[in-house]
């Protein structure tokens, strides 16, 4: 952690909607001034995209049916870690993007499926943002969640997020319902051996539960809205959190533990906007103050 260069993450797996919840932290930055350093957590992919089905195939033929984005072997955890480090030291370090599609290789040159060069990020951020994966990743050997000042855990009930995934993938990327379901059963070993533990060292969790019914996540045509869902957010420390106030405001919530509000669906990005703009003002005050 550091006061002068603080670090926020956000972390949460493939369908979890965590680009949402980045999307409200822009609003924020935007609206306090506060110039963030954006890090994708895909441009800290080991492989390409074509490498990474070459991987996946080589692992395949060797027994290994769960070779996946999930796990810390095809990821750059110690590069992650060491730019979170370094950029709380100094405010410095090297980031690059991960090309998703035909839109971003016209803007950056890049095939889809590849990397951008590493280059030198800004000297004057105000703090870094990233949003991916592994924002809270811990092992024996690596550390990433303790150079976070404010680590986020967004985290959809699990048959929730299976129907994320599957319309976003079969929508707006063309693959087949086999392929998204392969993909599910694919990533479960490494989503809950390096996915999970992380939600148990974040200082805020965000979890969308559905008021329909999901049972059967694959037979869903629709995406529950979010007033057919409710959120439920938990604070590790509640020290410090005006719940009264937050309560106040998101009308129709109550409190299930010390810890824990529960607010309708629709609240949740005005929830967001309430309980982070104080916390990303007490960094940046911090950060004058230093």
């Amino acid at each position: 952690m550091s006061v002068k260069h603080p670090i926020i993450a956000v972390t949460g797996s493939s369908g979890a909607g965590t680009t949402t919840v980045m999307q409200s932290f822009q609003h924020i930055f935007r609206r306090e001034g506060v110039r963030a350093q954006v890090v994708e957590g895909d441009s800290f992919h080991r492989y390409s995209r074509m490498e990474m089905r070459a991987q996946m195939k080589e692992a395949e033929a060797a027994g290994n049916k769960h070779f996946s984005h999930f796990g810390p072997y095809s990821n750059l955890l110690g590069e992650l870690e060491a730019l979170f480090k370094g950029y709380g030291k100094s405010g410095g370090g090297r980031v690059r993007k991960y090309i998703h599609d035909a839109g971003e290789a016209a803007e950056f040159g890049v095939e889809p499926g590849n990397f951008t060069e590493w280059k030198d990020i800004a000297p004057d951020s105000d703090l870094m943002f990233y949003e991916g994966l592994h924002g809270g990743y811990v092992d024996d050997g690596i550390n990433v969640a303790k150079h976070v000042d404010l680590l986020v855990g967004v985290v959809p009930i699990i048959n929730l997020e299976w129907i994320q995934k599957l319309h976003r993938d079969k929508k707006t990327r063309g693959y087949s319902q086999e392929a998204v379901v392969d993909t599910i059963l694919r990533r479960m070993p490494d989503y809950v051996n390096y996915i999970c533990p992380q939600f148990g060292v974040t200082h805020v969790n965000f979890q969308r539960v559905p008021t329909v019914d999901t049972s059967n996540p694959f037979i869903a045509r629709d995406i529950p809205s979010a007033d057919e869902s409710m959120v439920i957010i938990r604070f590790a420390d509640p020290k410090g959190i005006d719940f009264p106030y937050l309560m106040s405001m998101l009308h129709d919530s109550w409190m299930t533990r010390p810890n824990t509000i529960i607010c309708p669906g629709g609240k949740m990005g005005l929830a967001m906007q309430l309980i982070f703009t104080p916390l990303i003002l007490r960094l940046m005050d911090r950060k004058r103050r230093a």
